[in-house]
């Protein structure tokens, strides 16, 4: 049997970035991706985000395209919390998203990254940390990518 990580920090954005996850019930939607996430045979190691987006560190199936993965999660996941009392503002995902390839030698790294999004952006706006990612990975910023 063959052996293969293939490890993915993806990003979504809310539609319009509007704050439609609220803190204290964006576990219904964690999980729920998780649930997606599982039954694609891919693990997910650590979600979390704040009210206008998420952050998600996935370990992709050799089964499964990442552009697949996303649209799955981003379809699924929309459908379901336009359902939920828990998500009365929820107009969908937007358009684009961001997924970076990371090492397994990163991976806790990430994950703590991932876990501290509450804290983390007390001192940075979602925008200039998307910026700073795109700009890190070596691509370039425009603003297209934001929507």
């Amino acid at each position: 049997m063959s052996a293969t990580i293939s490890l993915f920090h993806i990003v979504i954005n809310t539609l319009g970035r509007e704050m439609t996850i609220p803190d204290e019930t964006s576990e219904h939607l964690y999980k729920y991706i998780t649930a997606i996430a599982k039954s694609r045979d891919c693990k997910m190691f650590r979600i979390n985000g704040i009210g206008n987006h998420i952050h998600m560190l996935v370990g992709l199936s050799p089964s499964i395209a990442l552009s697949d993965f996303v649209r799955d999660v981003k379809q699924g996941s929309s459908k379901w919390a336009k359902q939920q009392i828990y998500f009365p503002n929820f107009k969908g995902w937007g358009k684009e998203y961001g997924a970076f390839s990371c090492s397994v030698r990163d991976k806790d790294a990430i994950i703590n990254y991932i876990k501290n999004q509450r804290v983390h952006h007390s001192q940075k706006s979602f925008e200039q940390e998307y910026q700073d990612m795109i700009e890190r990975s070596g691509l370039e910023w425009n603003e297209y990518r934001l929507t």
